[in-house]
């Protein structure tokens, strides 16, 4: 059987965020959940029917908004449906996201009970300050009381979301939060700059001239700053925006680095499935890919990876050597090649640290 990621989105949250431009909304009635868990079940149970006899289900992610929202039951229900329509490995990676602030001792037992392995609390800064900013309704010391409670949950596997390049950060602020986080030992670290997104609130400040972004040579300190720091504390840098403790990478966001198949559910989720490309409404979307498609792919997503890519695997999956297929390429990847930003070897290509700045310029190429 093959394998497959499977993707659940779950919109609620206790408040929209200035920054967030997910499928999400503030505030959500009983009945609303209650209406929307029943409607996830019956879309699980339909996907099924298509899926469930040729996969085996090796991650689940709970993602959203907050689906730490949701009454710890519903968790239970949406993951025992899972694996009545499914089949699901016994040592499958089950990731759920939260925010502080909704997390309690006993919902964290609930969702042990119920299979959750992997915890990835939203945290985005340990600055009360920048949470303030950010329209967050948490406050660090929110945050540290649910870690605590995580780990005494049973939780051994927990990521901290975290962001930079906030309006008013520094690198001092940073580097600060940056240490509190490693001094409480998460298995994993998520580190992002603040993109402001069209049709934020963020997005309408700025255009007011609210607020300033971060200069460009100062979130590239910061960015720079987060990988020494997580380095020399012992994660391995294994994807652009993502660090780990050795064997303790995410599992089922390797999955779209690596394009292999994965199922998402709930409005606005996306999904891989066998070359085709397709997308729950509101964000509808239906695309076959071609050949071009695939290969263009295969590079701008492996790339992201610290590892990059690897010819061998490129000539297994298509059956064509890579160079045969992008030598027309060669030319524009010179100079990033003689500058050290795009790495070849024998084995493949990668980008070294210096690339990732620049890394949209680079894959733009292979599009």
């Amino acid at each position: 059987m093959k394998k497959l990621g499977i993707y659940i989105h779950v919109p609620f949250c206790l408040a929209k965020c200035k920054y967030c431009g997910f499928y999400s909304h503030g505030g959500a009635t009983d009945a609303e959940q209650a209406a929307y868990v029943e409607s996830l079940v019956n879309d699980i149970e339909e996907y099924g029917r298509v899926y469930g006899e040729e996969y085996i289900v090796d991650t689940v992610f709970i993602g959203g908004g907050t689906p730490s929202i949701l009454p710890s039951p519903y968790i239970g229900e949406i993951l025992d449906c899972v694996r009545y329509h499914f089949t699901v490995a016994d040592d499958a990676e089950i990731s759920m996201e939260s925010n502080p602030k909704t997390l309690t001792y006993e919902n964290l037992l609930a969702y042990r009970e119920a299979g959750v392995n992997r915890l990835s609390i939203g945290v985005q800064s340990l600055d009360d300050d920048c949470l303030k900013a950010l329209g967050r309704v948490h406050t660090a010391a929110d945050f540290r009381r649910n870690f605590i409670m995580a780990r005494e949950a049973g939780f051994d596997n927990i990521n901290m979301d975290l962001m930079f390049a906030i309006p008013g950060h520094t690198p001092e602020t940073w580097e600060k939060t940056l240490d509190e986080a490693i001094a409480l030992g998460p298995e994993h670290i998520s580190f992002y700059s603040l993109q402001i997104e069209e049709g934020t609130p963020f997005y309408d400040m700025y255009r007011r001239g609210e607020f300033d972004q971060v200069p460009d040579d100062i979130d590239r300190e910061m960015y720079h700053l987060a990988i020494k720091k997580l380095k020399e504390a012992g994660y391995d840098h294994y994807e652009i925006s993502n660090a780990a403790r050795p064997g303790r990478e995410c599992r089922h966001n390797l999955k779209y680095w690596s394009m292999e198949d994965y199922l998402g559910i709930g409005p606005s989720a996306s999904s891989y499935m066998k070359g085709i490309r397709f997308a729950e409404a509101p964000f509808m979307e239906f695309h076959e890919n071609t050949f071009e498609d695939e290969t263009s792919e295969f590079v701008f997503t492996g790339l992201r990876k610290t590892s990059g890519i690897f010819f061998d695997d490129f000539r297994e999956r298509f059956g064509r050597d890579f160079w045969d297929v992008f030598g027309d390429r060669r030319e524009e990847l010179v100079p990033y090649i003689e500058s050290g930003q795009l790495v070849e070897t024998e084995e493949g290509l990668r980008l070294s640290e210096e690339g990732f700045d620049i890394s949209n310029a680079i894959m733009a190429v292979f599009v």
